[in-house]
């Protein structure tokens, strides 16, 4: 009876375990770095997640919804609105990232797929043996959609089922080439932390890097207010910035704090000063 107790210990354990240490452990980086960790993103189709899970990519970031959103299907499947269909169900892709040892990240972009997704998991949770983030845009940020995930609807589903999953937790955002794009404001930071301090587990903030120079101080105060907090950096496809915004944010912020799922070319020139700089200490 004691070995199955410490058995089961030992294993629910290690789907908790934060990501850097996990990766670390498993000698997969060298060090407590937010910028070692290489993401994939969007692995919405088999082929997606083949290339996804035989490259180097530590975490795999997906979207859920449900099949036909708005039909009454109650079958996760990988899509990024506004497809409604996809050759791959979460059924089927979590049956082949869990035999390997990445990371998974889920991006739900609506509430409809959430528990249905969440026993999918459930009933893999001994196989859960590594980092899991669990994302949603439950705020609406700078230029974004009104239509954020229901907050309390969200966070209530998702810890029922996992109460110690690290929550991805965004702001809805937009971004125009020709305009003065605004940043996270303080109503804004102020919001997620209103939310976010009744919680107990780690909480990232994933926020667009072409809007953070704009919002340093605003989202320098929302890290502040937890060690349980970090950053994720994404960028929109089309987005502009200059990779000198990556360098001001990690010469600015602790390396284990802040993680970098960013496209190129920024992320090359960015991993490129990053080593230039290790070589030369």
């Amino acid at each position: 009876m004691i070995r199955l107790v410490v058995s089961f210990t030992l294993l629910t354990r290690s789907w908790k375990e934060g990501i850097l240490d996990y990766f670390l452990n498993n000698n997969q980086i060298k060090r407590k770095d937010g910028a070692e960790i290489i993401w994939y993103h969007a692995a919405n189709s088999k082929s997606q997640l083949k290339d996804a899970l035989t490259g180097a990519a530590h975490m795999i970031e997906a979207d859920v919804l449900l099949r036909g959103q708005g039909s009454g299907s109650e079958e996760p499947i990988m899509a990024h609105p506004p497809q409604t269909d996809s050759d791959i169900t979460l059924l089927e892709w979590l049956n082949e990232v869990l035999q390997t040892s990445k990371g998974i990240k889920l991006d739900f972009k609506s509430l409809e797929a959430v528990k249905p997704s969440m026993i999918l998991l459930q009933q893999r949770k001994m196989s859960l043996k590594r980092p899991l983030w669990i994302n949603a845009d439950i705020l609406p940020g700078p230029c974004g959609s009104p239509q954020a995930v229901d907050a309390e609807c969200f966070l209530n589903t998702v810890i029922s089922f996992f109460p110690d999953v690290t929550l991805s937790l965004g702001w809805t955002t937009g971004w125009h080439p020709d305009k003065n794009n605004e940043g996270y404001s303080w109503e804004m930071v102020r919001k997620m932390e209103c939310i976010c301090s009744t919680l107990s587990q780690p909480v990232t903030f994933p926020v667009r890097a072409a809007l953070v120079r704009q919002s340093w101080d605003e989202l320098l105060w929302l890290l502040q207010q937890s060690n349980r907090y970090s950053l994720t950096i994404w960028t929109g496809r089309d987005d502009k910035y200059p990779t000198e915004d990556l360098l001001f944010i990690r010469e600015n912020l602790n390396a284990d704090r802040v993680y970098y799922d960013v496209l190129e070319p920024q992320n090359s020139e960015f991993k490129q000063i990053i080593a230039q700089g290790q070589t030369s200490k």
